[in-house]
C-alpha cells in the first residue's frame, strides 16, 4: 500500500496522516494535495522541480487513502469538505509549519482553497486545479445543464446502495474508467495506474468516498464537529492569497468554463493547459511546478 518513497506519519486530531517528504527540512514548505481517485504518485514529476529550488515538499495521503488511518474506530468516516481542510491544518500544525505554499486539484484542491479562504495566514500562495473548488452545498439542489449532469453520473451512482457495492467490489475498474473519461488525451500506463490504485485499498476508502458525494448534495448528514466550518463555507468566502488556477483544456469532468475569477480577491491568474485533462499535476508536471515557483518568486 505504500509508494516508492519512505512514508512518514503525523499525528493529527482525528488521523495518523501518512505523507511523503522531499527536500531540505529547513526549506520553505510546499504542500501538494491529490484528488479522487488519485494519490501522491500524481506529483512524482512535480516535487523534484521544487526541491531543486530549495523547497521542502510535503505530499500527504488524504483521509481514506494509502496508509493514512483514523485514530479511533468511533470517529465518523466523513468525506465532507470541512474534514479535508481541517486535516490539512492539522498536518501543518503537527509538522510545525506555520505557513506553506499550497497546491491541489479535485479533493485536494478543495482542501487547499478552503484553507486559503478561511485561514489565509497559513497560505503563502495557492495553485488550484480548476479555480474555486469550495462546494456551495446550499445551492446543490439547483440542477446544472444536462451536459454537466451527464458528467456527474458517478456521483449519482454513489448515492445508491448499488453504487456502494459497485465501488466496493470494482474500485480499481471504476477508478480506471474515471481516469480514462476525465483525461481522454492522457496515455497513462497500467503500471502507473496500479501504483495509485494501491492507495484505494485503505479500509476507509469506500465509506469516505460515498459520504463525500452524498454530503455535498445534502443527502447525508455531516459530522457535527465540523458544522461551524461548513457554516462559514456556505457563505462562499473569497480567496485573498496570490493564486494561479490551472485548468485542463481536455478535462472530461470539469471542462473550463467562463470563470472570471470573481471569487478571488487577491492576485489571480487563470491558465488553460492544452492537451491536459483532469489529473493536472501528473499530466502537466512542469506547468504545475512553474506556477508554484512563479508565485514564490522563483519562476
Amino acid at each position: 500500500m505504500t509508494g516508492p518513497y519512505p512514508i512518514r506519519f503525523a499525528r493529527a486530531t482525528m488521523l495518523d496522516i501518512a505523507y511523503e517528504e522531499h527536500g531540505e527540512p529547513g526549506g520553505d514548505a510546499i504542500i501538494l494535495l491529490h484528488g479522487f481517485p488519485y494519490d501522491p504518485r500524481c506529483y512524482d514529476e512535480v516535487w523534484p522541480l521544487l526541491v531543486a529550488q530549495g523547497h521542502r515538499v510535503i505530499v500527504p495521503y488524504l483521509r481514506g487513502y494509502g496508509p493514512t488511518r483514523f485514530l479511533s474506530s468511533e470517529t465518523m468516516r466523513s468525506g465532507q469538505q470541512a474534514a479535508l481542510a481541517l486535516d490539512l491544518v492539522d498536518l501543518m500544525d503537527a509538522l510545525s509549519i506555520e505557513k506553506a505554499a499550497l497546491a491541489g486539484y479535485d479533493w485536494g484542491g478543495r482542501a487547499a482553497c478552503i484553507v486559503a479562504a478561511l485561514w489565509p495566514q497559513r497560505a503563502r500562495c495557492l495553485v488550484t486545479g480548476d479555480g474555486y473548488n469550495i462546494q456551495n452545498i446550499p445551492a446543490s439542489v439547483n440542477p446544472a445543464s444536462p451536459e454537466t449532469e451527464h458528467r456527474y453520473w458517478y456521483q449519482y451512482y454513489f448515492h445508491s446502495a448499488r453504487g456502494v457495492r459497485g465501488l466496493t467490489e470494482n474500485r480499481d475498474a471504476l477508478a480506471r474508467l474515471l481516469w480514462k473519461l476525465w483525461s481522454p488525451t492522457w496515455a497513462f500506463t497500467e503500471d502507473a495506474f496500479a501504483l495509485s490504485a494501491a492507495s484505494f485499498q485503505n479500509p476507509d476508502f469506500v465509506d469516505i468516498v460515498i459520504h463525500s458525494y452524498r454530503h455535498r448534495y445534502g443527502y447525508a448528514p455531516g459530522d457535527p464537529v465540523l458544522q461551524p466550518v461548513e457554516d462559514r463555507l456556505a457563505e462562499q468566502p473569497p480567496i485573498s492569497v496570490p493564486t494561479i488556477s490551472l485548468c485542463g483544456a481536455d478535462d472530461g469532468v470539469g471542462p473550463p468554463d467562463e470563470e472570471d475569477g470573481h471569487q478571488f480577491s487577491g492576485p489571480f491568474e487563470r491558465r488553460i493547459l492544452a492537451g491536459v485533462g483532469h489529473n493536472i499535476p501528473q499530466e502537466a508536471p512542469r506547468a504545475t511546478a512553474q506556477a508554484l515557483l512563479e508565485l514564490l518568486g522563483k519562476g
